[in-house]
């Protein structure tokens, strides 16, 4: 239904007016008796078999909504009614800001894929605290990063602050210095930046009661090099696992006309090469560390991909937008089926 008849006429407009279109709707119709139960059971797939324990968490099922979907942490709860598993917030800075100029979201229909130069548009973290507090039971990842006016040398202290004012109220952290859209940010990724920054929020952490596990979210443009230098970097700072991967900056293949907007590229284009680094990671640290896998998931054989070459928990964003709901129930199903 959703191909048939809903996404032909969402896709006729803006698609940033339509995400926030689609927000309202969705939390409009939450509201009516009975309606968050139909969502529950045209899309949730509940058995003890989908479940996994991962980090000291357990989650329901391994297929999470990915960060930049709800950024804001205003809809989290009306999402879990759709099947995920986990849903994953942000990415929050400490302050409010706009993000880049408009227009900065865009459709490729012929490639099945998005491009977004968003910026990390959002409202702050101390925003994001108070909507978290209404959670309903959801298992929250918190996706952080740091200020467009912050500059890099800085760039910890950004984390931090958003680390502790969220401690409370997530369930794990994902650390992003791989957004292709705030200048410079990905130069964090490199070895010495990025461990100096991971220790020390592994310092705030340690210094807690109970620790949250820490994750980081790579770009697939990293070299095998690079990657290397990643599977270290683990080891080192001990951070929980890795989310691979972001959008990338590569325009390989692609036919649409609006191929060279700049930006972070999702969807389609990306399945192979967010395959390819996940079995990369997976098998040169020996599955040292949990991988979530995200890119390019736009049908169940694309997670069960994603599974085999080691991921642990898959992550849905614009498979999600292209394919509708209907998706994390096909997914959760296909698992089930290939225990079976």
């Amino acid at each position: 239904m959703y191909k048939v008849f809903v996404r032909p006429i969402l896709f006729l407009f803006d698609p940033e007016k339509v995400h926030y279109f689609t927000f309202s709707l969705i939390r409009n119709l939450s509201k009516i008796p009975g309606v968050k139960a139909m969502f529950r059971g045209m899309y949730q797939v509940n058995d003890p078999s989908l479940e996994r324990e991962l980090f000291g968490l357990k989650f329901k099922n391994p297929v999470g909504l990915a960060a930049g979907f709800d950024k804001d942490a205003k809809l989290y709860n009306e999402l879990s009614n759709l099947g995920f598993g986990f849903i994953e917030i942000g990415t929050i800075t400490p302050k409010p800001q706009p993000g880049n100029p408009k227009k900065r979201l865009f459709r490729l229909k012929s490639d099945s894929a998005i491009i977004n130069r968003m910026g990390f548009n959002n409202g702050g973290v101390e925003a994001a605290v108070e909507r978290l507090k209404k959670n309903n039971n959801v298992l929250i990842g918190g996706n952080i990063g740091k200020n467009k006016v912050t500059p890099n040398e800085s760039a910890t202290e950004d984390y931090k602050l958003c680390f502790e004012a969220l401690f409370d109220y997530v369930d794990y952290f994902v650390v992003n210095v791989s957004s292709p859209n705030t200048p410079n940010l990905r130069a964090l990724q490199d070895k010495k930046p990025l461990t100096d920054l991971l220790k020390a929020l592994q310092v705030l952490n340690f210094n807690q009661e109970n620790q949250k596990p820490i994750l980081l979210k790579i770009a697939p443009d990293l070299t095998d090099e690079q990657l290397m230098d990643i599977i270290e970097i683990v080891k080192t700072t001990k951070i929980d696992g890795v989310i691979a991967t972001n959008t990338t900056i590569s325009r390989d293949g692609l036919t649409s006309e609006n191929k060279k907007e700049a930006g972070g590229l999702s969807g389609k284009p990306l399945t192979h090469r967010s395959t390819e680094v996940i079995r990369f990671l997976a098998e040169k640290s020996n599955k040292a560390f949990p991988i979530i896998g995200v890119g390019g998931i736009h049908s169940a054989e694309d997670a069960l991909a994603k599974f085999n070459a080691g991921a642990d928990l898959v992550q849905l964003y614009t498979g999600f937008v292209y394919e509708g709901p209907k998706l994390v129930k096909s997914i959760n199903k296909a698992l089930l089926k290939a225990k079976h």
